[in-house]
């Protein structure tokens, strides 16, 4: 009985031993961004300097100028895209990618990888996976990073490109991705007349085109009492240099936002505004 009780002792010691966690020496890293209609992630181990020399010419360093690098710890770096997308002028189709760096004194080779299996060996590289390779300036740091960290940034005024920065050490590089969605609009935009329309008066696009849409949606008696799309008409027609047009469908709108029992939502103000712009 003794015996027995000291081997289910010793067993629930090799269970609990089992269950303990300990920390990686790379931390999982992860960062995303949503970019136009592209939602872009990059998942990563995060390496650390501890004391090293990371990146240089020779031996000396973790990372010698010239070497393939997995960028990152562990199974390497991996970047994804909900959307086909155009990496520093590449197209790229949606989907997952390693990232494969060989650093340079001024310049870094980066590349797209197709093949995830690899993970982080970089002795089965193959030029024949790529999806995409192109050279990238490299920049000197004020402060060192002591974790290897990535992340997206410097997102365009009209949202349609980012830039995913590496950074460790010393050094920064960053390459831009082209996340285009107006081609996408367009090739669905008679989904929508009345979105449609807004979107081309919002864009500065063909603003008779935008009216055309507008009185097709109008041309449903359903819609036809819809004040704050009224108002939207009259924009419209005054950016076409309609000024007697805006102004009567800007009336339209008070008329038709003030017989409505849940209120006005703020557009009779609106028209208001848009009628005195006019006079």
């Amino acid at each position: 009985m003794k015996k027995l009780l000291m081997i289910l002792l010793a067993a629930a010691s090799l269970v609990a031993t089992a269950q303990i966690q300990t920390p990686q020496a790379s931390s999982a890293g992860s960062v995303s961004s949503r970019v136009g209609l592209t939602d872009i992630k990059v998942d990563y181990s995060r390496p650390k300097m501890k004391g090293r020399k990371i990146f240089g010419e020779g031996s000396d360093f973790l990372i010698p100028f010239g070497k393939i690098w997995r960028t990152g710890a562990n199974n390497g770096t991996v970047i994804s895209f909900s959307e086909d997308v155009k990496v520093e002028g590449i197209a790229v189709p949606k989907g997952e990618y390693l990232i494969f760096t060989w650093p340079g004194a001024t310049e870094w080779t980066i590349a797209l990888y197709k093949d995830l299996g690899l993970g982080g060996n970089t002795e089965g590289y193959t030029q024949e996976k790529e999806q995409a390779r192109f050279n990238v300036k490299s920049e000197k740091l004020g402060e060192k990073v002591e974790t290897f960290t990535v992340a997206i940034g410097d997102i365009s005024t009209d949202n349609t490109t980012a830039k995913i920065q590496l950074a460790w050490e010393n050094t920064s590089v960053k390459f831009t991705v082209l996340a285009e969605f107006d081609s996408k609009i367009m090739s669905s935009i008679n989904r929508n007349l009345i979105a449609s329309a807004r979107y081309y008066f919002e864009n500065k696009k063909d603003l008779k085109q935008a009216l055309a849409w507008v009185d097709q949606y109008f041309a449903n008696g359903q819609n036809a009492n819809e004040f704050w799309n009224i108002y939207l008409k009259a924009q419209i027609q005054k950016a076409m240099g309609d000024k007697a047009g805006a102004m009567t469908t800007a009336q339209k709108s008070i008329d038709l936002a003030k017989k409505n029992p849940d209120g006005d939502f703020g557009y009779i103000k609106q028209n208001e505004e848009l009628i005195k712009s006019l006079k």
